[in-house]
């Protein structure tokens, strides 16, 4: 019960539908079968809202298994009192906690355990009681072989003083406040990098202040990327003066020689120990929220690119572009299957464009091609003109495709696994015909920060950005469902219980025997137990199957359900599916039972009446401005057309054609406030331009959506 109140006080949601999700998650339910078949466990919770369930259980069982550890410590070391043990087992968080074990924390050699083992703590408490008059001639009496001055034991018990102050929970959290509603973040330029070519990026941030509260995610990542590059340096800063003073308050309480020292062992405490630990701890926490804001935006702008419009199964030609390589031309069936391969040399130097037409149409006929995708790389825009100039015998449609972790992808294991006989460059022209096919089929085989839809992906935190990332490839896959016949193993491990063991399993199992023939054969596959079946049976499609509901969204544990409506109303199930009228007029109260209520059987109506409808929508033909070549020519007022190819917290980038994408800055998206970017605009939508600056010296663009 503890975690249930802890998960409800940070989420506010229904303290039974977390009980009930917290029993699922316990089962080793996914998120993505949670929310789509347990509606009536949870109170209809959605993904994001069980993901935040998943988050703050783990950020307890954490925090529980880090009190268990202190305590521990704290028993072995006989200094676990009933109320501090009271006050671990209450804390809440793990910074106090944290705050609570730093008195008895094993700490590397230090000043105060010198001056301790020199037999100096009980002058540190004469001094910390304040009734004491003439110090040092108490403190000769704590004299030594080391410690031999007066000065020398009245330093060592300063030292012990400053360390139990740093070790106070309420002086801590005083300067925690203060830094929480004070601290600036202030950087200097290294001087000696001033003219380096790298640095320029970041020359905006060259002796910069602001108040870190207010510092916006992407500025804070970009300040501690410039950082760590070493071209400038950064500090935080709030008044120590002030800071001093609220700790003064709180500790002395007389005006004699006690005093003195105290304000002294105040003065060394919150330069030494205090304000470094808590200035790293606030930039540190400054940071997590940044890394969580660009995390968020990142995932957001996955999610758009792999539910990106599918062209479907077409007959698809592939070039990946270039020069003096050459552009690799590939030939896929509407499978996805590699059926021809070529270089062409249209380009300089070669400059065969003539032969290189001929080709292109020749194989567009012998293999029947319905559709071009060319990469968006180096010699994309004259590749695309070369491609339209073609008078084709049909209509063949024209697509610039992203080729962002194309390159990543030809070399992977799963390439060679996929294409051991062809080169690199061939199978980066496979993967660009492929995510025109479907881009999360193909994109799912990538590393997901090699996309590139997501800023400073490099600098926050790894874990946290993977785990992120994951779950975002693992909804898509799920929202859309998974051809089991024909998906590669990286799709069928992102499906709701599969992993990709049990992946592999899968593909062994499927080219040794061939199709699966209905959801039932899939438990035949070795390993793939009853929990496995449960979470990815309803994800899993079969196409032509025996029992249409294969091919549908409907789970088969409510097989039953729905052949029991299909009886009700004489028909069968092949003839209820795509009924509208007759599914729209059913009873649904009818077939409520103890488990099953209306959130789910609603669902099952829905898929009824377009079973393994995809909610993606279709690949539109789009055209850059012709005479748009590099940046040059590119000029202030002109209106151009642009895609969007990224999308961050202060704005998107609009891809109009060339090398460098243009930056609409939030300010210039619309003529109303904006809070959240992806609100206005989304990734790969396609959009009109007007070019505000052009700075061709730092390859910039400024760019506007909002000049009607």
């Amino acid at each position: 019960m503890y975690l249930i109140r802890f998960i409800t006080s940070h989420t506010n949601l229904p303290e039974k539908g977390i009980q009930n999700t917290v029993q699922l998650l316990n089962q080793d339910c996914t998120i993505p079968f949670i929310s789509r078949y347990r509606k009536e466990q949870t109170g209809n919770l959605d993904e994001v809202q069980i993901g935040e369930i998943v988050k703050y259980k783990n950020i307890y069982e954490t925090l529980e298994k880090r009190k268990v550890t202190i305590l521990k410590a704290l028993e072995e070391q006989n200094v676990l009192t009933n109320e501090l043990k009271q006050k671990i087992e209450a804390t809440t968080n793990l910074t106090n906690l944290e705050d609570l074990y730093l008195p008895f924390k094993k700490k590397r050699k230090t000043k105060a355990e010198t001056a301790r083992k020199n037999g100096l703590e009980p002058l540190a408490k004469i001094i910390m009681s304040q009734r004491a008059d003439n110090i040092e001639f108490i403190a000769s009496k704590y004299l030594n072989n080391e410690v031999t001055t007066e000065n020398e034991a009245l330093e060592g018990a300063r030292y012990i003083i400053a360390e139990w102050i740093n070790e106070r929970t309420d002086i801590r959290n005083s300067i925690r406040s203060q830094l929480e509603k004070f601290a600036t973040i202030n950087t200097t330029v290294v001087t000696s990098k001033i003219g380096d070519e790298k640095a320029q990026k970041f020359r905006d941030y060259f002796n910069w202040s602001e108040a870190l509260n207010r510092c916006p995610s992407h500025r804070l990542l970009a300040i501690l990327r410039a950082e760590k590059e070493g071209f400038i340096r950064v500090k935080i800063e709030i008044d120590d003066q002030k800071a001093i003073a609220k700790i003064e308050g709180r500790i002395i309480r007389s005006n004699n020689d006690c005093a003195a020292q105290i304000k002294s062992a105040i003065q060394d405490s919150y330069k030494r120990l205090l304000f470094p630990a808590l200035s790293n701890e606030i930039l540190n926490t400054a940071k997590e929220k940044a890394d969580e804001g660009a995390i968020t935006v990142f995932s957001k702008n996955l999610k758009q690119l792999l539910l990106g419009a599918p062209l479907g199964e077409k007959n698809i030609l592939a070039i990946d572009p270039g020069f003096r390589s050459g552009c690799k031309v590939v030939c896929l069936n509407a499978q996805g299957g590699l059926e021809y391969n070529e270089t062409i040399y249209p380009h300089a130097p070669q400059n065969n464009s003539k032969e290189a037409i001929k080709k292109i149409s020749s194989l567009v006929d012998a293999y029947k091609i319905e559709a071009i995708a060319i990469g968006n790389g180096t010699a994309s825009r004259e590749t695309e003109q070369l491609i339209r100039r073609i008078r084709f015998n049909i209509n063949i449609q024209v697509f610039v495709v992203s080729e962002a972790g194309a390159s990543i992808y030809s070399a992977s294991k799963i390439a060679r696994d996929e294409f051991p006989n062809y080169d690199v460059t061939v199978r980066g022209a496979i993967s660009i015909g492929r995510r025109l096919a479907d881009p999360l089929a193909e994109l799912v085989k990538i590393d997901a920060k090699s996309i590139g839809v997501g800023q400073y992906q490099h600098d926050v935190d790894q874990t946290k950005l993977k785990n992120a990332l994951d779950s975002v490839v693992e909804s898509c896959v799920n929202i859309i469902g998974v051809n089991i016949n024909t998906a590669s193993t990286s799709l069928l491990s992102y499906v709701s219980g599969i992993g990709s063991k049990l992946a592999e399993n899968i593909i062994a199992y499927r080219a040794e025997n061939g199709a699966f023939i209905s959801r039932n054969a899939i438990k035949k596959v070795p390993r793939l137990g009853g929990k496995a079946f449960e979470q990815s049976a309803g994800f899993l499609r079969i196409k032509n199957a025996k029992n249409p509901l294969d091919n549908s969204a409907v789970h088969p544990e409510s097989y039953a359900i729905v052949t029991s409506m299909a009886k009700d109303e004489n028909s069968s199930v092949a003839e209820l599916i795509g009924n509208n009228n007759v599914l729209q007029q059913l009873d649904l109260q009818k077939y409520c039972t103890n488990t099953v209520g209306l959130p789910t059987l609603t669902d099952i109506i829905k898929e009824l009446e377009k079973p393994g409808l995809d909610p993606r929508s279709t690949a539109k033909v789009f055209t850059f401005n012709k005479d748009i070549r590099t940046i040059n020519d590119v000029k202030e007022g002109q209106l151009l057309p642009g895609i969007i190819n990224n999308i961050t917290n202060f704005g998107c980038f609009v891809d109009i054609g060339i090398k460098e994408s243009g930056l609409v800055h939030v300010s210039n998206l619309s003529n109303t406030f904006v809070k959240d970017v992806s609100e206005i605009v989304s990734l790969h939508q396609q959009v009109i331009v007007k070019v505000l600056e052009v700075d061709i010296a730092r390859k910039r663009i400024q760019l506007s959506m909002n000049y009607k």
